[in-house]
C-alpha cells in the first residue's frame, strides 16, 4: 500500500475533463484524504488541451508532485504532452476510441479502455468520464460506493435514472479494467485515510466566503480569468444575506461603484486580474485621496496585455504597490494558502475601514484556482472592526457655512469618518486636494499637512498585522533562507526536508504583507542565514528587488520561473543545491 498518489486526466477542453477530476477528487476528499489539484487549461472556451493533476495523500501537502503515477487520456495529445511525467511504475489508461499508443522512449504500462463505447451503450457518450473514473477506481482498489454521494449530489436534479446510469458507467469501467489488468491494483492501493471531514476548495471560493463572513454585501465586477469564480460564488450567496452582485460594463465602473458603496457605508469589494487592475488604477487613487475604504482582489496571471490568461505568474507585485499615480497609503496583502485567503479577506475589510485606505488582496492563478484540502474554518475568529466610524455618535452642531472636519489632521493620520445622512456630518468630497472640511485647496501648507497625515496612517501596520511573515525557522543559524509569496509556500515546504537530507540547514519565510513591507521581521530571518534565495514566478525578480530595497542588501539569489507553469518541488531543490 502507498501513502500518496499523483493522478492526471487530460483531453480536449469541453469534453468533461474538469468534471472527471472533480468527481474523482471529491469522492476521495470525503474519505478523509488530503488533496491538492491544479488545472492546466487553454484560454479558449472550447478546444485545446486541458488537464487536471490531482495529488492524493494520507498526510497534508499543498503542492503538485514532480512525477505522475496514473494518466487518464481522452486523446493521444494527452499522452504525447504528459507521458514524460510518469514514474517508473506509471500507468496510462486511454480511451480505445483513439487507439492509444506509447510515444517513443515511454516505458509506461498502457491500458486501452472503451470509455466512449461503454458510455454510448448506456445511453450517451457524455458519460465516458464516469467510465474513466470507474477504471481508475479499479486501479486504486476503490469500491463504487465511494462515488455514490458525489454522483447523487451532482445529478440528483436530473432525476434518479440519470444518477443510476452514471453509477452504472462507473461500475462498467471498473469491471472492464479489472478484467484487463488483473493483479495491478496492489501497486496503487492507498493506505486508509483518517476519515476526517475537511473542505476541498479553491482559493477564489475562500476569498468569496471570507468576503461574506467579513460583512461585504455588494460586489460590482467584470468577469476575467482567473478571478471570475469570486463573482460567481457571490452571485449565489450574497442575496441570502441581503446583498447583491452587479456585472459592470468594465473594470473602471466596477472599482468606482465599489468606492461609492463603501462611501455610503456598505462593505464592498471588486476582483479582477492584471489587465483589469491596470484600468482600476486611477480609481484606486481616488479611494486614496478621498480616504474611502476599498478592497480589491488581484488574481495574478501571465502578462503583459492579454498574455497568458490561464497560466501562472506573479508579476503584478510592483504594479500593485506603485501602480497609482501620485502617492497614497495603500496596503497589499498576499495570502499563501486557501485557509489564509479566507482570514486575510476578512482582515482586508477591517484594515480598509480602520485606516481608510485601499487594500489590495494579492493572489495568483495557482492559489486562486488550485484546489486544496482545508481544515474546518474557525468562524469564532471572525471580527468586524470599523475603525473611527461610529454610527451611534451624536455629532456636534456645525457653525453656519462650516462643514464636518472629515479630513481633520490627526496624530495617527486617520480622520473621523461619517456616512451620508448623519446629522451634522455634511462635508465636501472631491478627487482634488482639499482642506480638513473637504473644500478644494492648493495652499502649500495645506497640501503638506494633508499628504503627511495620509502617509502617517500605515506607520504601525507591520506591528499589528497578524503574522506579516509566515516563518518556518528550524535553525538558529541556517545555511539557507528560502523566501517566497503567494502560492509558492506549499512547494517550498516540500523542498525543505530534501535539502536537509542533503546536509543543509534551511529556514523558510513566506511574506504575507507586501506593503508596507515588514522589514524588521524579514531582517531578523536574513541575519540567521548564510545565503538567501527568493522563489517567484516572474522574469525580473520583483520580490527580491523589494527585499533589497527595504533591507538595503544586495546579496540575494533568485529562482525564477515564468513559462506559465507553477514550480515543481524538484526545480526548487535543484536550484538551491546549485548555490552550494
Amino acid at each position: 500500500m502507498i501513502k500518496q498518489l499523483s493522478w492526471k486526466v487530460g483531453g480536449q477542453q469541453g469534453e468533461g475533463i474538469e468534471s472527471t477530476g472533480e468527481i474523482f477528487s471529491t469522492a476521495l476528499s470525503r474519505q478523509g484524504y488530503f488533496l491538492y489539484g491544479y488545472r492546466h487549461f487553454s484560454s479558449r472556451i472550447k478546444g485545446g488541451h486541458t488537464n487536471n493533476k490531482i495529488r492524493v495523500s494520507i498526510e497534508p501537502m499543498n503542492s503538485i508532485s514532480d512525477d505522475l503515477d496514473i494518466l487518464v487520456a481522452f486523446d493521444q495529445e494527452t499522452i504525447d504532452l504528459n507521458h514524460h511525467e510518469l514514474s517508473s511504475k506509471g500507468v496510462i489508461i486511454g480511451d480505445s476510441k483513439f487507439s492509444p499508443k506509447l510515444p517513443e522512449g515511454c516505458n509506461a504500462r498502457l491500458y486501452s479502455v472503451p470509455f466512449t463505447e461503454i458510455a454510448t451503450e448506456l445511453g450517451t457518450s457524455l458519460m465516458k468520464n464516469m467510465v474513466a473514473v470507474g477504471a481508475t477506481s479499479a486501479l486504486l482498489g476503490l469500491k463504487a460506493e465511494v462515488f455514490q454521494s458525489v454522483v447523487d449530489q451532482i445529478f440528483a436534479r436530473k432525476g434518479a435514472s440519470v444518477v443510476e446510469k452514471n453509477m452504472q458507467a462507473i461500475v462498467k469501467g471498473m469491471e472492464y479494467f479489472t478484467n484487463e489488468a488483473e493483479g495491478l491494483t496492489g501497486d496503487f492501493q492507498l493506505e486508509k485515510a483518517d476519515g476526517q471531514k475537511r473542505m476541498y476548495m479553491i482559493g477564489n471560493d475562500a476569498i468569496a466566503l471570507g468576503a461574506v463572513a467579513g460583512g461585504a454585501r455588494f460586489m460590482p465586477a467584470y468577469p476575467i480569468t482567473p478571478a471570475s469564480e469570486i463573482m460567481e460564488y457571490l452571485i449565489k450567496k450574497l442575496p441570502e444575506f441581503g446583498g447583491t452582485v452587479i456585472q459592470t460594463e468594465d473594470e473602471i465602473a466596477a472599482c468606482t461603484m465599489a468606492i461609492g458603496a463603501n462611501y455610503a457605508g456598505v462593505r464592498s469589494l471588486t476582483a479582477s486580474a492584471g489587465p483589469g487592475l491596470s484600468l482600476m488604477m486611477e480609481a484606486i487613487g481616488l479611494s486614496g485621496i478621498t480616504e474611502t475604504p476599498l478592497v480589491v482582489v488581484d488574481t495574478q496571471r501571465g502578462g503583459p496585455s492579454t498574455g497568458l490568461p490561464t497560466k501562472q505568474e506573479q508579476s503584478d507585485l510592483f504594479a500593485m504597490i506603485y501602480g497609482t499615480h501620485g502617492e497614497i497609503p495603500k496596503v497589499v496583502i498576499a495570502p499563501s494558502t486557501v485557509e489564509e485567503a479566507f482570514y486575510d479577506t476578512i482582515e482586508a475589510f477591517n484594515i480598509a475601514e480602520e485606516y481608510q485606505v485601499p487594500v489590495i488582496l494579492l493572489s495568483d492563478l495557482a492559489l486562486s484556482l488550485g484546489k486544496q484540502s482545508v481544515e474546518p474554518l474557525d468562524f469564532s475568529k471572525v471580527e468586524i472592526r470599523r475603525g473611527k466610524l461610529d454610527l451611534n455618535t451624536e455629532l456636534p452642531e456645525l457653525e453656519k457655512g462650516q462643514y464636518f472636519k472629515r479630513y481633520e489632521v490627526t496624530e495617527d493620520g486617520v480622520s473621523p469618518r461619517v456616512l451620508p445622512g448623519m446629522k451634522n456630518g455634511i462635508f465636501h468630497v472631491t478627487g482634488v486636494e482639499h482642506n480638513e472640511q473637504g473644500k478644494p485647496s492648493e495652499a502649500p501648507e495645506n497640501r503638506e499637512a494633508q499628504m503627511d497625515k495620509r502617509m502617517r496612517k500605515l506607520n504601525n501596520l507591520t506591528e499589528v498585522f497578524p503574522d506579516p511573515v509566515y516563518k518556518d525557522e528550524r535553525h538558529e543559524e541556517a545555511d539557507l533562507l528560502v523566501l517566497g509569496f503567494n502560492s509558492t509556500r506549499g512547494t517550498i515546504q516540500e523542498v525543505l526536508p530534501r535539502l536537509e537530507a542533503d546536509g543543509l540547514k534551511v529556514n523558510h519565510g513566506q511574506i504575507r504583507l507586501l506593503h508596507p513591507f515588514p522589514a524588521d521581521e524579514v531582517q531578523e530571518m536574513v541575519k540567521k542565514a548564510k545565503k538567501v534565495v527568493v522563489v517567484e514566478n516572474n522574469a525580473t525578480g520583483q520580490l527580491a528587488s523589494l527585499i533589497k530595497m527595504n533591507l538595503a542588501m544586495q546579496d540575494i539569489h533568485s529562482i525564477l520561473k515564468y513559462d506559465g507553469n507553477p514550480f515543481l518541488p524538484a526545480e526548487i531543490h535543484t536550484k538551491c543545491k546549485e548555490l552550494f
